[in-house]
């Protein structure tokens, strides 16, 4: 069996998941894990599917038929395996301002961690009236890397944009 990535990205509509997974059922394939989601008025995501080796030409030039629905862009995955090391979960809440991300993602790489999972979004503050920042994150800290400093790092950072953060 194959593993595709699907990256899509359309103008939000009732029918484009079922677009894509008719596609993939009729190859034979199987839809193992998605993200999808409304952003803006555009419906995007990133789709794991498996096909058998025999189906994968057929279904990535099906794929090519979808793009007045969805713009999709088949990616071969390399099916590597989960990396050994530790996890390290974290939200981040605050005001909205430029930055937040750089700084939380530079504070992250500069001790050699890798996002697994970062989901974001705003919302409106329910006393002040504001607008605020909230993210999800899970990263791995590779083997030999210190979580403790790691975790000081992010705290810092946290306090010099004036965000809170909670690990756990």
């Amino acid at each position: 069996m194959a593993q595709l990535v699907l990256t899509l990205v359309g103008d939000d509509r009732a029918g484009l998941v079922r677009s894509l997974a008719d596609a993939v059922a009729t190859h034979g394939g199987n839809w193992e894990r998605s993200e999808l989601a409304e952003l803006a008025g555009a419906f995007a995501g990133i789709v794991l599917v498996s096909v058998p080796d025999d189906s994968l030409a057929a279904l990535t030039e099906e794929l090519k038929s979808l793009d007045g629905l969805l713009h999709i862009t088949p990616h071969a995955s390399r099916g590597a395996a989960a990396p050994e090391g530790e996890k390290l979960s974290f939200t981040v809440l605050g005001n909205d301002h430029p930055g937040i991300v750089r700084d939380i993602t530079r504070a992250l790489v500069d001790h050699g961690l890798s996002i697994d999972r970062f989901t974001s979004r705003t919302l409106e503050a329910p006393m002040s009236g504001g607008t605020l920042f909230e993210a999800t994150v899970s990263a791995h800290i590779p083997s030999g890397v210190d979580a403790a400093e790691a975790t000081g790092a992010l705290e810092r950072i946290a306090g010099e944009i004036q965000v809170d953060l909670t690990v756990g």
